[in-house]
């Protein structure tokens, strides 16, 4: 509308109408506190009982209809002066057994805020930091006051202003992080300590004062801040800062700049990532030479300009083993990268690893998805599911993703881009013809180069003049090298580390070398490229040959310098040389900042000379230096992980290792559990290798004191499946080695994944095997987490009296045992059985002594449960404001330790009591967030959540 009958409305404040540019006097609260309604729910129908309720609460009176009636005239009337009497009107409109208020979008001050945080939001991922601080200060611009201020107390704790006040207060958030990033933390101070002053206990909204504080000059105010906030929140919750707190407090007190990305930037909580752009390609090389006639084919592939809508563009090079399939693509990959503005992702899929480890789809999913910003706890665990949410990521974005060494195209469909824009390519020995068929990809073999193109490589990298000054022995370097880059590359850089060796000397070397690898030769060319590794490890110190050929034990993809030393049996600080040594000359690839692997020729080449010079019981002792080494680091990272878990006996550390070498994972280095989880997600991929390569090579025990360790980390970040895998795999183990009181918890572990996944039959047969084996050997602490773990599945089956029995059991032989942090634990799995069967007051009394406990023994994960214990209580004594409290602060605790499952669980109670208190919104709210987590996690406590939206009080909360 314009003109005269231009209105406009504001409710982020004192509740306001003007005409043309004239303000109306909108009456009294009640007409005021209708219109406050009919805003805040603008363009949606407000029933009339929901009208009724929000101006009287519980004792409306008789007339209370009629009374809205006259107030719905009155606002027509002010709103379109001249409306007859009983005309309908057309802005203020009956229909559904209500009224609906309609609005264009900027005559309302709610919306023009929510479009004004958009765009700062599209702003922030896409442009300037600068951009989005000034859209963030302007959307917060439009707020004058608390919603709807100035209506009286009691009316106004009755409209639903809930989303509007987190929106704001999300907001805050946002803009402090943009304006840090910009460097003009000044802009919103203001708002921070606005903010602050409402929301004393908000940990994520206190560090970001403390460092806008810090950031303009104010350290000691920002150092005041933060002990009042540890104060407050031992006062209020009697808790410590969490992480993101206490790492603003770090930059502040260590004087370094507080910009973005430090700890108080939560992660997200929807299915859309933030605006990570990844940046994965590995390094190029700047004396890259030759495949002009390639390099030009694979350029004309994207042509001159943007792609056909619809088609995501994959191209596949082919050839065999060393011919420099990676480096074209690496270096083809760099040239365009300007094109593709929203990232690049790199894997290298192993598809031809000699020992077997092919990179599964699922799990590069998993680190691509980690790269574009998706929280670790938000990936699914079914692989199609993983790969949707990564189609959904992508959707939109302009990204090149290149896989690397890809063994077939099934590997690699899985990984496939769903959206126009993108660039894919494969590397590969395959010729990928299902690619060709099916997807349209672009298909290139590569050959060995020419006599040429590899005179031009070695220039290249020594020098035109010194190849131009023995052309003979370049010829014979030529000819032994056959054309493959990997072979010239390693010839070249042993030359090129020694400048004064004349190339006739190399060439020598090259023709006195020998070697194998006969599984890689090719009929078309005559190259031996075992002949050319072996040289270069000639070419290196023994300590160097000697850690090349060990490495070939590593199972994983990539290894440390520590799981190096242990696999050496050497201390890191005499490894890390030798590993620069190796990567000098080509032998070893530094894929990310200290982790090392191989090229799968090279594995192979590796393990062949590792059945040369070290025997079978040589290879049998480094292996078992190596599964050691992580064993202590996984046991000492389970004990943060889960101090009330019983932790199994340990055998020494690595034989003939000195303790340096484990220094770096160490139980010291683990100063907390989150020091703990970041090496356990560092070493992913390599953990479940090493169990299975426990089994394979004889050493059972290792194998299942290592799944054994592993169980806290899978169940915290919800790897289930993974965790199903290990303990199948310690199961075999400990029933070959005859030993009860590893079957027995072989047995209890894998029950515990089982149950996690639904199948409960199966569960509780293998906890009833467990408890007859603890019972034999006597075992207290073993009995007591049986029992435990009986008391889960009975409440999964409706048996509460059955759970309340079971967890008391357990905590009588915890005491017995004097395992405190053990009975920290199951007093609050006492006092939670107790809620649900209703004995609240008495579930309070064995919640809150167990917080106490568990606030000395600093075990976040249990005070986080016993929160939700405690509100849950508080819920059913319909103390709702305790219970929300509650359980947002085991929600700040489960997030800040990256634990999906019972965060999820939190969140269905949150929704729940939210419901309670009439505020449907906020329930919904809680439920979606807590469906998309289950869902992600495969959990079937996924259809509960489902039955709460579906349900009609859920229908009636939807916006």
């Amino acid at each position: 509308m314009s003109g005269d009958d231009a209105v406009r409305f504001a409710v982020l404040g004192p509740v306001r109408a003007w005409r043309a540019e004239r303000e109306l006097d909108l009456g009294g609260p009640q007409t005021q506190a209708l219109l406050a309604l009919l805003l805040l729910r603008a363009g949606q129908h407000v029933t009339v009982p929901e009208i009724v309720d929000t101006l009287w609460g519980s004792e409306p009176p008789r007339t209370a209809v009629n009374v809205v009636r006259r107030h719905v005239g009155l606002l027509r009337r002010l709103l379109e002066p001249g409306l007859p009497a009983r005309a309908a009107g057309r802005r203020l409109v009956r229909g559904a057994g209500g009224y609906r208020l309609l609005t264009d979008g900027d005559d309302l001050d709610l919306v023009r805020f929510r479009e004004l945080r958009e765009a700062a939001a599209r702003a922030a991922a896409a442009g300037p930091p600068a951009r989005a601080a000034e859209l963030f200060a302007e959307a917060l611009s439009v707020w004058s006051g608390p919603v709807a201020s100035g209506i009286p107390p009691e009316v106004r704790a009755r409209l639903p202003l809930g989303v509007p006040e987190r929106e704001r207060l999300g907001t805050v958030r946002e803009a402090a992080d943009a304006a840090l990033r910009a460097g003009l933390p000044g802009t919103v101070l203001a708002e921070l300590r606005w903010a602050a002053a409402a929301h004393p206990l908000d940990e994520p909204l206190l560090a970001r004062l403390v460092l806008a504080l810090a950031a303009t000059g104010r350290r000691a105010e920002a150092l005041h801040t933060y002990r009042t906030a540890c104060d407050r929140l031992a006062d209020g919750l009697g808790i410590d800062p969490g992480p993101e707190l206490r790492d603003a407090h770090r930059t502040v007190l260590h004087g370094t700049d507080p910009a973005p990305g430090t700890g108080p930037v939560p992660p997200p909580r929807t299915p859309a990532p933030g605006p990570a752009v990844p940046a994965q390609l590995p390094h190029d090389l700047t004396s890259f030479t030759g495949r002009r006639a390639e390099l030009d084919e694979v350029l004309g592939v994207l042509g001159g300009g943007p792609e056909p809508a619809g088609t995501v563009l994959i191209s596949a090079l082919g050839g065999m083993p060393g011919v420099g399939k990676t480096t074209l693509a690496v270096h083809w990959a760099h040239l365009v990268a300007d094109r593709y503005p929203d990232g690049q992702l790199y894997a290298d899929l192993r598809g031809f690893a000699p020992a077997g480890a092919v990179t599964e789809p699922g799990e590069v999913l998993r680190q691509f998805l980690d790269a574009l910003g998706v929280p670790p706890e938000r990936v699914p665990q079914d692989p199609d599911a993983r790969s949707a949410l990564y189609r959904s990521v992508l959707s939109g974005r302009r990204v090149l993703v290149l896989l690397d060494n890809a063994r077939d195209a099934d590997q690699v469909r899985p990984l496939l881009p769903g959206t126009p824009g993108c660039l894919t390519i494969v590397t590969s020995r395959d010729e990928l013809t299902g690619l060709v068929a099916a997807h349209g990809a672009h298909s290139l073999t590569l050959r060995p180069l020419g006599t040429a193109q590899a005179r031009d490589f070695l220039a290249a990298r020594l020098g035109a003049g010194r190849t131009a000054a023995e052309p003979r022995a370049v010829a014979e370097i030529l000819t032994r090298c056959a054309g493959l880059p990997l072979a010239l590359a390693c010839v070249a850089a042993r030359a090129a580390l020694n400048p004064h060796f004349p190339l006739a000397a190399v060439a020598a070397e090259l023709r006195a070398a020998h070697g194998g690898l006969h599984a890689f030769a090719r009929p078309d060319t005559s190259v031996d490229v075992a002949t050319v590794f072996s040289w270069s490890v000639s070419a290196v110190s023994a300590e160097a040959a000697r850690l090349f050929r060990l490495l070939a034990l590593h199972p994983g993809p990539d290894a440390s310098p520590a799981a190096a030393a242990a696999l050496a049996g050497l201390p890191p600080r005499r490894v890390r040389p030798l590993l620069a040594e190796l990567a000098g000359v080509h032998l070893l690839t530094e894929f990310v900042p200290g982790r090392y692997g191989f090229h799968d020729l090279l594995r192979a080449h590796a393990t062949e000379l590792l059945h040369v010079h070290h025997p079978e019981a040589e290879r049998h002792e480094a292996t078992e230096r190596l599964l050691r080494h992580h064993l202590h680091a996984a046991h000492a990272a389970a004990a943060l992980l889960d101090p009330s878990g019983d932790r199994p006996p340990l055998p020494p550390g690595p034989r003939d290792t000195p303790v340096e070498t484990s220094a770096e994972t160490s139980t010291e280095s683990f100063t907390d559990d989150s020091r703990a989880l970041a090496w356990l997600t560092a070493e992913h991929a390599v953990l479940p290798a090493l169990v299975t390569a426990a089994a394979a090579t004889g050493h059972d025990r290792l194998a299942c004191l290592l799944a054994w360790s592993l169980e806290p980390y899978f169940e915290r970040r919800g790897h289930w499946h993974e965790g199903l895998a290990a303990q199948r795999t310690a199961l075999d183990a400990a029933l070959r080695l005859a030993e009860p009181a590893l079957e027995a918890r072989a047995q209890r572990g894998l029950a515990r994944a089982e149950g996690r996944l639904g199948r409960h039959d199966s569960a509780r047969t293998r906890l009833a095997r467990a408890l007859d084996l603890f019972t034999g050997l006597d075992d207290t602490t073993g009995l007591a987490g049986t029992h435990r773990s009986l008391g889960w599945e009975s409440e999964q089956r409706g048996d509460l009296a059955g759970a309340l029995r079971h967890n008391t059991l357990a905590l009588d032989l915890y005491r017995t045992a004097g395992h405190r942090p053990a009975q920290a634990s199951v007093l609050n799995s006492v006092g939670w059985y107790h809620a649900l069967l209703g004995e609240h007051r008495q579930a309070l009394d064995h919640c809150f002594e167990a917080l106490t406990l568990l606030q000395e023994l600093g075990d976040r994960y249990g005070q986080a449960a016993t929160w939700d214990s405690i509100a849950y209580a508080h819920h059913h004594l319909g103390r709702h404001p305790h219970a929300l409290l509650g359980y947002r602060n085991a929600l700040t605790l489960y997030r800040a330790l990256g634990a999906p499952y019972p965060e999820a669980d939190t969140l269905t109670r949150i929704g729940d009591t939210h419901l309670a208190t009439g505020d449907r919104e906020g329930a919904r709210a809680a439920w979606e967030q807590a469906l998309t987590l289950l869902t992600d996690l495969g959990h079937p406590d996924a259809d509960r959540v489902r039955a709460r939206l579906d349900g009609p009080d859920a229908r009636l909360g939807a916006v």
